[in-house]
């Protein structure tokens, strides 16, 4: 049986249908009550379960709290270890934990891909929190015996996706030029599909105890690559003007924003052959086959 937290997510409600569709799963779904921090009661709800599945987390609350640190690390890693912990109290096998690239780092530009074996060197309070999470539940781990699987995600798109990627798709089915024509930098991404499957792959592949994962599709793309394929599955003319990248970078220094500038024209690649090596894992699904389907779900919404 297997345990799954945050299934109401974009990536979990993904997970659950396909898992709750398999012969070979039985599927509980954790809600977010009382027992979301009593870890009495997680050990009870968890009896019986095989592998846990641990999506919930936070990126961001409300700018200008006092608690806006508390409340990230609360979640994502208060919560985290006393879910493990339980998890190994109940006699729980396998806990796989979704974190995320910014563990890893916010940007490749200038730098060879990311890697499981490089050091760590997150960022944000976000990337910082998955990476609190994850030294933490590699210590009770260590202790208690319970198998450890860790998953770093890139950007994930699918049907569904929201924030940038939303608005990247906005912006691709106006009918107007765009100024992206000589951005060929390099972004690793996931597709939904690809994710879902790797997740499924872990639950019992025997040679993913105890490892740390950087997945992608395999093809990394650039924005200006993206941006035709994109319009391209709208059926509209890609139309992209040869505007210099040193003029994004001069008006994200002036404007403070090189941060911004730097995730639409920098680089992000990750190294997934590890993934694919130790697990014989290939994405079934290629950058194309996820946009299309990325698209034909933003065009109906959008109808």
């Amino acid at each position: 049986m297997i345990y799954l937290t945050g299934a109401s997510g974009f990536i979990g409600r993904n997970l659950f249908s396909r898992l709750s569709n398999g012969k070979d799963f039985f599927v509980i779904s954790a809600q977010r009550q009382s027992s979301y921090y009593d870890i009495d009661e997680l050990i009870t709800e968890l009896k019986g379960v095989s592998v846990v599945i641990h999506l919930a987390g936070i990126s961001s609350v409300r700018k200008g709290e006092s608690t806006y640190k508390d409340q990230i690390c609360s979640v994502n890693v208060g919560y985290s270890v006393r879910l493990a912990k339980a998890a190994s109290e109940a006699g729980v096998q396998r806990f796989i934990f979704i974190s995320s690239v910014k563990v890893s780092g916010e940007s490749s530009t200038g730098m060879k891909p990311f890697d499981e074996d490089m050091p760590p060197a997150p960022e944000d309070l976000y990337g910082h929190s998955k990476y609190e999470a994850e030294k933490a539940l590699q210590k009770v781990a260590a202790e208690t015996g319970i198998e450890l699987v860790i998953i770093r995600p890139p950007l994930v798109y699918g049907p569904g996706v929201k924030a940038n990627f939303n608005s990247l798709l906005k912006l691709c089915s106006k009918s107007a030029p765009l100024p992206f024509g000589l951005v060929n930098n390099q972004r690793s991404m996931v597709y939904l599909g690809n994710l879902v499957d790797f997740i499924t792959r872990c639950i019992d592949h025997p040679n993913a105890a105890n490892q740390t994962f950087l997945i992608s599709d395999g093809q990394d793309t650039s924005l200006n690559n993206l941006i035709k394929i994109i319009r391209r599955a709208m059926n509209k003319s890609v139309w992209l003007v040869p505007v210099p990248v040193s003029l994004f970078k001069l008006v994200g220094r002036l404007t403070g924003k090189m941060g911004v500038v730097d995730r639409l024209v920098g680089d992000l690649q990750v190294d997934s052959r590890k993934a694919q090596r130790l697990l014989d894992w290939k994405p079934p699904f290629s950058i194309t086959d996820g946009i299309k389907e990325t698209v034909a779900d933003f065009n109906n919404k959008e109808q």
